[in-house]
């Protein structure tokens, strides 16, 4: 399947931030959140370690960047990407947010709640759904995790 480069860009630029993560004790993942025409509106890595902070996920971090820039909490028109699939948390916050897409690496079997063991961001029951793609680069990503825990076991 093609990807639009614009997609795989993101995912590129979430990758960086995810490495960045990794200098704090963090999980490598990575979130950027761009406007309609593309224009990046905030990005962030994961900082749970580093702030102490059990809800500072990449995606909720770059969320709230993104709303205080815009100045305004609802990100429609807006895309997510990030590195690994969105867990519960994560995605309730990027349906809530009403983002209109949702880009992500890797596949998250154990966590992940946009298709993997769950799928919240197109449970049918919901007002907002937004698209979701999954799978962007998802070697890339995978392999960025899978390093950061070898060792770390």
């Amino acid at each position: 399947m093609t990807r639009p480069a614009s997609d795989e860009a993101l995912v590129r630029r979430a990758l960086v931030l995810a490495a960045a993560a990794t200098r704090t004790g963090d999980v490598p993942i990575g979130a950027v959140v761009v406007d309609a025409d593309g224009r990046e509106l905030a990005a962030a890595g994961n900082a749970r370690e580093a702030l102490g902070d059990p809800t500072a996920h990449a995606e909720v971090l770059a969320l709230r960047a993104a709303a205080a820039v815009r100045g305004e909490w609802r990100l429609e028109g807006c895309t997510l990407a990030v590195t690994v699939e969105p867990c519960t948390m994560c995605a309730g916050a990027l349906g809530l947010a009403r983002v209109s897409r949702v880009v992500f690496g890797a596949w998250e079997p154990k966590t992940g709640a946009a298709g993997s063991l769950w799928d919240v961001l197109r449970d049918r029951r919901l007002v907002h759904r937004p698209e979701v793609v999954g799978g962007v680069l998802e070697r890339e990503c995978a392999a960025l995790l899978e390093s950061f825990f070898a060792g770390h076991r």
